[in-house]
């Protein structure tokens, strides 16, 4: 997706951990955040480095608790 960035948007205490976002991220942008726990208990997903993200939307279609949001961006 030359030309394009994505802003991923997570709503935390939705997400359940599950890790499939991040194992489908082709630019590792996403990590699961061990530092803390959401309001249902687990260890959430967060953005590592918003920098690298082509928005793809792999994230956002493979979330089986549609927590993302992805904004995207023209890159100029």
């Amino acid at each position: 997706m030359a030309g394009k960035r994505g802003i991923p948007h997570i709503a935390v205490d939705s997400c359940k951990g599950c890790g499939l976002c991040v194992s489908v991220c082709p630019e590792a942008v996403l990590t699961i955040d061990e530092s803390h726990v959401n309001l249902k208990g687990y260890y959430p997903v967060t953005v590592e480095s918003v920098e690298n993200c082509i928005g793809c939307l792999s994230c956002a279609l493979i979330c089986p608790d549609v927590t993302f949001t992805i904004e995207l961006l023209d890159d100029q």
